[in-house]
């Protein structure tokens, strides 16, 4: 088998998440590129929640309608799951509690018989999953060990009566690739954080971007970072531009919620030039929405957010390289150009698991920002050519360092002259155009696929099912990751040759289409889904021969 997914499901509080992560451990230890899809309601114990390990050769950032192997710890996951098996395919299930065709265990017996508790049915079941697979113990034992080092020898036992309680039915074989980490996106946002400087992360906890700051935290003391979990999302903002005022990289993370509690914040930080980073993580509104699902909704508050106008660096990595990739760019972007830059995340990037491929992301470099040489009276806004100032932190001998919320003048001072108030927004806004030059070097718009006369535009998640459902098809794919400043010239030179442009997004009203629009350019049609779920690969596809034939 060189191409297959697996299913498990249960109910909340079943340890679903992490089996599907021990299941892509094991067949990460078989050469295989992995992607993990979550799908889990907005409760701690009951509703159903299931989620895909997909694994194949190539590289992949999409999971599959259909499955070869189905795990079932309920009834529900039969009920609700069964149509999707692949004809070929084996459902294990747990036979004290569920009713099904395939193989059955007694987990409750061998939990009972172990004196194990009732949790440990999913550590059993991946036990029964690897016999029926034909994957050596050996291999199950290695990652179990690593899995749960600290009740190692129960689940080893459950495992290992449950795996002898199998049968083998096919063979799973190792293939000639090297095992690669796997990273979630919030994971490789984090340590493209800290590749990039981070000193201080600030965030209240908000699905989908609370992994970051437990991740962060959890590695906090190996990068001597400060990880701070105040009582608000306003609190959160106000620390973080005192921490820019003090000369520290800082990022914070968030929901659409919750940067509706940020934007006056955000907008202060346009104003007193501090650089912060936001990572939006987008989930379904309005409001609480679907607190644990996804959606690419946020796109025209990101460009929008905060009052007035002022320059802002707007970034949607699709995957795992891209999102450790553009983390370091808009940290660097940031501190540059002394602005505020958003990381448009979404619950299925953030929290979707990947083959992380560190030979595939470009070295970024850390941005050293434009300094104060200690020479004559200190102006932290002195009006410059590019519109940057030099900066200096307190404390600093010979320099009064005055930020303000206020329009002020080169020093800082409150002012309301019309002459200064017009020259001081001009400096801001005049970064635009720097920030839009330096920007080329990046990868703003890549380009997929065959020089084609139809081309399909996307944006962040969607890029993964976008480049699967196109294979085959005479199209040219086209990802914009760099939102704001528009990479117009890089957008323009993607679409030479191209005829009709199909727009591919998770949001019921066409954002990036509102976006490119405004440039002049005009999209033909528009594949739009946004019940919570993201496109899987057959169903775009479907979708995608609809409207170009």
């Amino acid at each position: 088998m060189n191409e297959f997914s697996i299913l498990i499901g249960g109910k909340a509080g079943f340890g679903i998440d992490k089996s599907s992560i021990v299941i892509a451990g094991i067949l990460n230890r078989l050469g295989y590129r992995l992607y993990v899809y979550r799908d889990y309601p907005s409760l701690i114990r009951g509703g159903h929640t299931f989620s895909i390990v997909r694994a194949s050769k190539k590289k992949i950032a999409a999971h599959l309608d259909k499955a070869d192997f189905i795990l079932a710890l309920n009834q529900d996951t039969v009920d609700f799951h069964k149509g999707q098996l692949n004809s070929a395919g084996i459902i294990i299930y747990d036979s004290d509690s569920v009713k099904s065709d395939g193989i059955g265990l007694p987990l409750g017996a061998i939990i009972k018989e172990a004196n194990a508790p009732d949790m440990m049915r999913n550590t059993a079941i991946i036990g029964a999953l690897c016999k029926t697979a034909g994957i050596d113990w050996q291999i199950l034992d290695e990652v179990l060990r690593k899995s749960f080092p600290k009740d190692i020898d129960i689940n080893l036992k459950v495992a290992r009566r449950a795996y002898d309680s199998a049968k083998e039915l096919t063979r799973i074989e190792k293939i000639g690739q090297k095992s690669l980490p796997l990273l979630t996106g919030n994971e490789a946002i984090g340590l493209g954080l800290i590749k990039g400087g981070l000193k201080t992360y600030i965030a209240y906890p908000m699905t989908p971007s609370s992994p970051i700051l437990h991740f962060l935290a959890g590695v906090a003391e190996d990068f001597s970072l400060q990880v701070i979990h105040p009582e608000s999302e306003i609190a959160v903002m106000l620390m973080a531009t005192g921490f820019a005022y003090g000369g520290r990289k800082v990022a914070v993370g968030t929901s659409g919620g919750g940067f509706c509690l940020m934007t006056e914040g955000f907008s202060f930080s346009a104003m007193a030039e501090l650089p912060v980073v936001v990572v939006l993580g987008q989930r379904p509104g309005p409001s609480t929405g679907l607190p644990t699902y996804s959606s690419q909704t946020e796109l025209g508050f990101a460009l929008n957010a905060g009052q007035g106008e002022f320059s802002r660096f707007v970034v949607a990595p699709s995957d795992a390289e891209e999102a450790y990739y553009w983390s370091q760019v808009a940290l660097n972007v940031s501190w540059k150009f002394q602005i505020p830059s958003i990381i448009l995340s979404d619950k299925d990037m953030g929290e979707g698991t990947y083959s992380f491929d560190l030979d595939l992301v470009k070295e970024v470099g850390e941005e050293i920002p434009s300094l104060w040489n200690g020479k004559g009276p200190y102006k932290r806004y002195l009006n410059t050519e590019t519109g940057v100032s030099p900066l200096a932190f307190v404390p600093r001998k010979d320099a009064v360092i005055k930020i303000n919320s206020y329009e002020h003048d080169e020093s800082g001072l409150t002012i309301e002259d019309p002459a200064l108030t017009i020259g001081m927004q001009d400096k801001r806004l005049r970064k635009t155009k720097y920030i839009a030059e330096y920007i080329e070097k990046y990868d703003a718009v890549k380009i997929y696929g065959k020089d084609a006369g139809t081309a399909i535009l996307c944006w962040g998640s969607t890029k993964g099912p976008v480049l699967e459902a196109a294979e085959g098809m005479n199209l040219k794919i086209i990802q914009v990751a760099a939102l704001s400043p528009f990479p117009l010239s890089r957008f323009k030179e993607a679409l030479k040759g191209v005829k009709r442009l199909i727009a591919v997004e998770n949001n019921a009203t066409g954002q990036l289409v509102s976006l490119v629009n405004r440039y002049g350019f005009n999209v033909d049609a528009s594949i739009l889904k946004y019940d919570g779920r993201p496109f899987s690969a057959e169903e775009l596809a479907s979708r995608l021969k609809e409207v170009i034939r």
